[in-house]
């Protein structure tokens, strides 16, 4: 491909007006039904192939509208990966490709990495897409990659938090499309700064944890209608984190794997011996390379939440508690264990809400690691135990109920619900696909509706979080001048204090 890219349909019309579009012959004379015109594709490239990539690569890769040119990874092989079981991403790939003994030589390993991501996507374009070669260009340092990749229309970052800042900056910068897995990044003072890059470029951005679910419209309409009363508080509790914790940076230092770039792993984060302890889907744990479950899965289940009830503030006011554990000393004593470097193995958070516009004052509660609120007296009523993970709304008269994103909402207890609804269930809605969302966006040149913009608030709100765990006591936040108030020696949490030469934000 040279380096002048054609124009592709879209550019096309939009240069020479509307009377071009009488001599677009339609797509479904050129090729099929289904058939794409390849200036109608997205050409996509990846910045990252861990697993969480390479399992959404597995569907999207089928998509027409969709072309995968170019990859990035500083980790060349499937070593130390991760997943929640054995055999799912090497099943998955067999599928995919049609190859029941596809990855037999990998067993032992979870199947990751720069080249297994291009051995799939190459398989799959060769012999599914009718490209016999296909030959996807791949990289280490993305910033390479975005230099010489010139035609690529758009990139996906799925890369560890620490990572996502400088990820999406320097691809917007580029005049790229970005679609991004949460959180925006895992600092407050590095998200900003990528929401204002997303405002100076205009470029088409989408947070991947963004979802239709019309269950909170659904909830909302309950609520307007009177059957809880104001809404005053929201629970959500998840079973997360489902990696390790660690409370302590390892001592040893073991050797770096064959084709791991460490120093581009690192990206901004200043030098430190490698360990397998901070990588993969463990990063999530660590203060300086995750953002906890709250930012893991909180942003899944708050985004639509704040959009729906009209949370536009930032909270003033942060609480978190977490769990505690002892050590025994070299004299035989238990000993506190003063965690400074991870998030706690289950933590349970508060963020006060003022009032704004439609919606009341409000207080949320994130709770993780096993931990729930109180089974309300509603459910004792029905004998019903509190699921695993969920979702509690109550209001000032009343109470609802649903999954973790909320999703099959109930009134409770039963009778109120039947008495509200005229059913005991719920009804069954559903919402529009997240996935073609962003694709038409892109195409189209159109801001998504889980653009960086609409997510700031939730992103913020969960990063949040961190603060106020490491502060170890109740923050005030001044989110106009972005500062703890009440207690300064919190304020550093708030931002990347140091970092790597080159890296800086």
């Amino acid at each position: 491909m040279t380096d002048t890219k054609k124009f592709n349909r879209r550019q096309f019309l939009g240069l020479t007006g509307s009377a071009a579009a009488f001599t677009v012959v339609p797509r479904h004379v050129l090729g099929g039904l289904n058939y794409v015109a390849p200036s109608d594709k997205i050409e996509l490239a990846l910045i990252g192939c861990g697993t969480q990539q390479l399992g959404e690569l597995i569907r999207l890769i089928t998509d027409e509208r969709v072309q995968i040119v170019a990859i990035c990874d500083p980790v060349k092989y499937p070593v130390g990966y991760l997943h929640w079981s054995a055999n799912g991403s090497r099943n998955a790939i067999r599928q995919l490709l049609g190859e029941p003994g596809w990855g037999t030589d990998l067993m032992g390993a979870i199947p990751a990495g720069l080249d297994i991501t291009k051995e799939v996507i190459d398989n799959y374009y060769s012999g599914f897409r009718s490209m016999p070669g296909y030959d996807c260009r791949t990289y280490a340092d993305f910033r390479e990659m975005l230099e010489k990749e010139r035609n690529i229309d758009a990139v996906k970052v799925i890369t560890p938090d620490h990572q996502h800042a400088c990820n999406a900056i320097a691809v917007m910068n580029k005049g790229k499309h970005v679609i991004m897995h949460k959180p925006v990044a895992n600092k407050i003072n590095e998200a900003r700064a990528v929401l204002e890059t997303a405002r100076k470029t205009g470029v088409v951005t989408h947070l991947l944890a963004w979802a239709d679910r019309p269950q909170f419209q659904l909830v909302k309409k309950w609520i307007d209608e009177g059957a809880t009363g104001t809404l005053r508080e929201v629970h959500n509790w998840s079973y997360r984190p489902v990696w390790e914790q660690f409370t302590k940076i390892p001592a040893d230092t073991p050797p770096i794997p064959a084709g791991f770039n460490w120093e581009l792993w690192l990206g901004p984060v200043p030098d430190r011996p490698y360990h397998p302890k901070y990588t993969h889907s463990n990063f999530r744990g660590w203060y300086e390379f995750g953002a906890g479950s709250v930012a893991d899965m909180g942003i899944y289940s708050h985004h639509e939440l704040f959009t729906t009830f009209g949370i536009t503030a930032l909270p003033t006011s942060i609480e978190a508690w977490g769990t505690t554990t002892r050590e025994v000393n070299q004299n035989h004593a238990f000993q506190w264990v003063n965690n400074t470097v991870g998030f706690p193995y289950s933590c349970i958070i508060k963020w006060k809400f003022p009032a704004t516009g439609s919606s009341p004052k409000l207080d949320l509660f994130w709770y993780d690691g096993g931990m729930k609120p109180p089974r309300p007296e509603e459910l004792e009523i029905d004998n019903i135990e509190m699921p695993q993970e969920g979702m509690l709304l109550v209001g000032d008269k009343g109470k609802i109920l649903g999954g973790f994103n909320c999703q099959n909402p109930r009134i409770i207890p039963e009778a109120k619900m039947v008495a509200h609804t005229g059913s005991a269930g719920p009804p069954q809605i559903s919402g529009v696909d997240a996935t073609d969302v962003w694709i038409e966006c892109v195409r189209n040149n159109k801001q998504s509706p889980g653009s960086f913009g609409n997510i700031a608030v939730y992103n913020e709100t969960a990063l949040l979080a961190a603060v106020a765990l490491r502060a170890g006591k109740r923050i005030e936040y001044d989110p106009v001048n972005v500062r703890v108030t009440n207690v300064p020696e919190a304020d550093r949490y708030l931002r990347r204090e140091e970092y790597r030469a080159g890296w800086e934000i």
